[in-house]
């Protein structure tokens, strides 16, 4: 049976999980070969956005990364030394930082994103699919079929971890700190799990769900959000109570992605170009927020296309697959599509 994990609607990434192993992978003593320079690298499909320092960084499909360094308006592709899918990007200070991805890929930067260097490449292990950085030493990788790595000499060595946790075997699809400096892991067939010392054991939670979350933050100074296929949300203010409770969406659109806001607010990202906010009250609205049309002078021209923003989603605008917020009100996404820049209400 194919397993879902983080984006399994896709279709580029659902083609990469969908293939065996044995199918896809190559002699892994073989070096890889370097992304390729896209124009259009800006609309295609990117996975992850993270915010370093004063600017953002994007990965995605074929290895593809792109710098903003004002604000998201600009953009610019880097030279990386991978091709494989990248899923996740994760800055532990403004200048280093982490991307991975499928064929176990690690790449490491330490400008800010604007170059990167190849730590791990197998293409006969399974994809990594998130990504948590205690420190610039510190930091652990997650992936499919319950794959952990961790590095604590800044990822010169990484290591595979073991815990009951990864012995399950499933998707460890997002991992998110929350205020009290815990972590909490999600992933398919309702897997959440904590840690209270920075990721050396996990403590497996009761789920509200069985199916599977994609996305995660904190709520409160115990609590988290949570979410996943076909629209699913839980709330809790304490992860380690068990009490959840379910919030009604509205919407079957799966949710990848779930970014606060500063007044105890989210707004929740995923498929068919959902855009919701669920509110501090517990309520959620849909978004019709206005698209920011991009600057005339770019390394890499951002299309402009008007959408009517239905019911907070659109089923002929692709998926959303993370998103960051910034000041002023502005919301960076990217999916299937490419890089967007909303205004919200």
């Amino acid at each position: 049976m194919l397993r879902s994990f983080r984006l399994p609607l896709l279709p580029a990434v659902m083609v990469g999980l969908a293939l065996s192993p044995t199918a896809w992978a190559q002699d892994d003593t073989i070096t890889p070969k370097v992304a390729e320079i896209a124009p259009r690298s800006a609309q295609a499909l990117l996975t992850a956005i993270a915010v370093a320092g004063d600017h953002l960084v994007a990965v995605g499909s074929r290895g593809h990364i792109l710098v903003a360094e004002d604000g998201s308006e600009r953009w610019k592709q880097v030279e990386v030394p991978v091709r494989s899918l990248l899923t996740e990007v994760q800055f532990a200070n403004a200048t280093t930082g982490w991307a991975v991805g499928h064929d176990a890929t690690i790449l490491k930067t330490e400008d800010g994103g604007q170059t990167w260097a190849l730590q791990n490449f197998d293409a006969t292990q399974e994809p990594l699919l998130s990504l948590y950085a205690v420190d610039a030493q510190h930091v652990y990788a997650f992936g499919a079929f319950g794959l952990m790595l961790e590095t604590h000499d800044g990822g010169s060595t990484w290591d595979a971890k073991t815990s009951e946790v990864a012995d399950e075997g499933v998707h460890l699809n997002s991992v998110t700190a929350l205020a009290d400096g815990s972590l909490l892991l999600a992933g398919e067939m309702g897997m959440l799990a904590l840690s209270q010392d920075q990721g050396e054991t996990w403590q497996r939670l009761p789920s509200p769900y069985e199916s599977s979350f994609f996305a995660a933050a904190p709520h409160g100074e115990k609590g988290a959000v949570v979410a996943g296929l076909r629209g699913n949300l839980y709330l809790t203010d304490d992860v380690l109570g068990g009490e959840w409770t379910e919030v009604a969406t509205g919407s079957v659109q799966s949710i990848f992605s779930i970014v606060p806001e500063a007044d105890g607010s989210f707004v929740l990202v995923g498929l068919n170009a959902t855009l919701q906010r669920l509110g501090a009250d517990g309520s959620v609205t849909p978004l019709s927020p206005q698209r920011l049309k991009a600057a005339a002078a770019q390394d890499i021209a951002l299309p402009y296309v008007a959408l009517q923003n239905n019911g907070g989603n659109n089923t002929e605008a692709g998926a959303y697959a993370d998103a960051v917020g910034l000041a002023n009100g502005v919301l960076v996404t990217v999916g299937d599509t490419g890089i967007r820049r909303w205004q919200l209400n």
